[in-house]
């Protein structure tokens, strides 16, 4: 008999270790780490890992069936095992697209679906819109647009819900717009003084978590495990913002013509405190080819037990989709 403290069976895939991995030089001082697992002959799967700043992990392998897919993961420029560790220089999205195609051509592969979420949602859709003959088909969720709406929320809504850790953020920078205050914590964060630098990233990482914790019965654990990590993080993220993303605003929308063919599946936490549900709403009315599935108590994070089953779910109704 399952108790009320125990937790839900996992919807994942068992888990399974990395059939080849290596580190590919994409130029500008950067080798992005890459690995695959499961079927060499399968259906070629491109995930796309959060932040900007995050990395991938084991369990990310565990979304696809091993049987048919041939899974690819990689650390973006800056991230988890990539090199250098929180490296900014030559680091926009740009050159992740670009990073993509350099790592799709070095394994020999045609076309591949590409699955991302959060970050990588906003990723996916970019070089998408830039290689759309290189996509079989998209799995997204947690929908991120870098909008300025969806920054807005984040930096300045959110106090309504976590005041507490909305003015611990902000007490380094009061009074600023929202991208006065991006840009004084990538100044520290990004400056020369080490102890400086890890407690700006420390404040940063620590609203994440205050958000991500919205309602929950205890706090999630934080997205880094050591202050190395959290400062590497940190450094990308701020990066990235203090940028617009490097995207021009409502690129990802207006360039939806380019993928409306490209068959999609969204999955959309409607507790998502982190990317509001109006953005993932937004996107499939411009997507005749997606289908779009909020879930009702889900909020952002992928392992809440209704988004992994439907992340799970939307894998194997595109491997039988795709024939494999």
């Amino acid at each position: 008999m399952q108790t009320s403290s125990t937790p839900p069976p996992s919807a994942l895939y068992p888990p399974i270790e990395p059939s080849a991995a290596g580190w590919l030089d994409v130029g500008d001082g950067h080798r992005v780490y890459w690995e695959q697992s499961g079927s060499l002959g399968g259906i070629p799967v491109v995930f796309l890992h959060g932040g900007p700043g995050s990395s991938t992990k084991p369990d990310h392998r565990r979304y696809f069936d091993p049987a048919h897919y041939r899974v690819v993961l990689f650390d973006q420029r800056g991230c988890g095992r990539s090199t250098p560790a929180g490296g900014i220089e030559f680091n926009t999205t740009q050159a992740l697209v670009a990073d993509m195609e350099r790592l799709r051509e070095h394994l020999g592969i045609d076309r591949w679906v590409v699955f991302g979420g959060s970050w990588g949602s906003t990723l996916g859709l970019a070089y998408a819109q830039a290689h759309p003959g290189c996509v079989l088909h998209m799995i997204l969720r947690g929908i991120f647009l870098a909008s300025e709406a969806e920054l807005d929320w984040y930096f300045v809504s959110l106090r309504n819900f976590i005041p507490q850790a909305w003015e611990a953020l902000w007490s380094l920078a009061p009074g600023e717009h929202w991208r006065g205050l991006v840009g004084a914590y990538a100044a520290r964060i990004t400056g020369a003084d080490a102890a400086v630098a890890l407690e700006a990233a420390g404040r940063w990482n620590a609203y994440e978590s205050a958000i991500m914790s919205i309602g929950e019965t205890s706090a999630m654990p934080p997205a880094a495990s050591t202050d190395a990590g959290a400062l590497a993080r940190a450094r990308v993220q701020v990066h990235y913002l203090d940028h617009a993303c490097f995207l021009a605003p409502d690129q990802l929308l207006n360039g939806m013509p380019r993928i409306a063919h490209i068959p999609a599946l969204l999955h959309h936490g409607g507790m998502d405190f982190v990317c509001p549900p109006v953005t993932a709403y937004e996107l499939a009315r411009r997507w005749p080819s997606a289908t779009l599935t909020m879930h009702a108590q889900a909020k952002h994070a992928s392992s809440h037990p209704a988004l992994e089953r439907a992340l799970v779910d939307a894998a194997d109704r595109t491997r039988d989709l795709l024939g494999a």
